[in-house]
């Protein structure tokens, strides 16, 4: 069986969303005959709360490294996980690869400074490696055109870091094409020298399977008969927003259709840990809708808390962004809840094949034409759509077959085909 070192500072019981991308290939990868093995740092350097119901969803057979990192001192200078344990995460990874025969090393980002060590560890050992992308590391969010910003200066960093991170990779994959196709252009000898791929994270049903063990209740909000309630769950991304106050605006020119339904978002705040750091409230008020149409909890909650909200809720909202190459990983989450699931995507996101092809959800696609009176003008009469797609819904009309195809498992088959091709291509040269 081939080893595959899987180098990500955070993994459960951390509660961030990027932990799901190596903890469900680490549980796939034997059944095609790759070890997995986890480098990580200790849970005692994290900075986000803690959910130790993520640990009970690891095989018990997982093999899980863990190094100290520095500690964050304050005034907060550093606090990205992977530069307080760079050094540490590099000493491991590098005895690990000399004293044991590790096939392949694969590195997720962020943290984008990991990334580095893959460069330096094929320098030290020789050990090929690949970098997978969940989310794009040169990125110009709104503000990296201010000169001296917060965001111009990670932009220039990751401008100057990345094709140093990339250089000697065999293999690039992303959560999406979108994720890593610009990072081709940018150092075109990669097309010729690296395997690229894209893999979405993909459902697993053995997490939803795990909500019967464990005795975990709603709590945030009470069921209604006279509602249509839909949980929106996770992050907003910053190009969101100009969609969700289109949304917000058409719905306050329609009090006789938007008294049918509550939005309900979730972890949708400033920071992991605030639960007064609101960014959906503020729009809401301004359209008259907050506490009767939209409510909002931007504190971070528990992985397996947010799919028994799913569960309680009647339905699944997913909004996307103007960005083509965004792929929401709550798609999958939002099938396996056997709700019907209201999506706002950008055309060119594959998840809309999946939410369509599964006949778990209606999708309203946008594209880069798209501007907030199209969206306004559009979203009544799609609300109205889903409430009669709603009303006639039943889990047992997804097409099981369709998102097999999409599950963390398949997901996993794919990466471990990229991996043979990578080291055949290797030794082919």
């Amino acid at each position: 069986m081939k080893k595959l070192l899987i180098l990500y500072p955070h993994f459960p019981p951390s509660n961030l969303a990027g932990v799901h991308r190596p903890r469900l290939f680490a549980q796939h990868l034997p059944f095609f005959g790759w070890e997995p093995v986890i480098l990580t740092v200790n849970e005692e350097y994290y900075e986000e709360p803690l959910d130790y119901n993520l640990v009970k969803l690891l095989p018990s057979s997982l093999r899980i490294e863990k190094v100290k990192a520095f500690q964050v001192i304050r005034p907060r200078i550093i606090g990205d996980i992977g530069l307080r344990a760079f050094f540490q995460l590099y000493k491991r990874a590098k005895q690990m690869i000399q004293s044991e025969r590790i096939d392949f090393l694969y590195i997720p980002i962020p943290s984008f400074y990991c990334a580095l060590l893959g460069r330096r560890l094929h320098h030290s050992t020789g050990i090929q490696y690949g970098i997978d992308y969940i989310d794009p590391w040169v990125h110009y969010f709104p503000g990296s055109d201010r000169l001296f910003s917060r965001h111009w200066f990670s932009t220039k960093v990751a401008q100057l870091l990345e094709p140093i991170a990339v250089k000697k990779a065999s293999l690039i994959t992303g959560v999406a094409a979108g994720y890593y196709e610009p990072v081709l252009d940018r150092n075109p000898k990669l097309k010729h020298q690296a395997v690229c791929g894209a893999m979405p994270y993909g459902g697993e049903r053995a997490d939803h399977d795990q909500l019967t063990q464990l005795d975990i209740q709603p709590y945030l909000f009470s069921k209604k008969t006279n509602k249509i309630q839909l949980v929106y769950a996770g992050a907003m991304l910053p190009k969101a927003y100009s969609l969700l106050e289109a949304i917000f605006k058409s719905m306050q020119a329609q009090p006789e259709l938007v008294g049918q339904v509550e939005f309900h978002f979730i972890g949708t705040g400033k920071a992991t840990n605030d639960p007064q750091g609101f960014n959906i409230k503020p729009l809401a008020e301004n359209y008259g809708l907050y506490q009767s149409v939209v409510f909002e909890y931007p504190k971070r909650i528990p992985y397996l808390d947010v799919l028994v909200h799913l569960k309680q809720a009647d339905g699944v909202f997913i909004l996307g962004s103007t960005e083509p190459h965004y792929t929401p990983s709550k798609a999958y989450q939002g099938i396996l809840s056997g709700k019907p699931i209201l999506a706002v995507l950008h055309k060119k996101s594959t998840a809309v094949n999946v939410l369509q092809q599964s006949n778990a959800g209606i999708v309203l696609t946008i594209d880069e034409e798209s501007n907030a009176v199209v969206i306004a003008d559009k979203f009544p009469s799609f609300l109205q759509r889903f409430f009669v797609f709603a009303r006639q819904f039943s889990p047992q009309q997804i097409n099981q077959t369709v998102f097999d195809d999409w599950s963390a498992k398949s997901i996993t088959g794919q990466l471990t085909e990229l991996l043979n091709s990578a080291i055949l291509k290797n030794e082919t040269k």
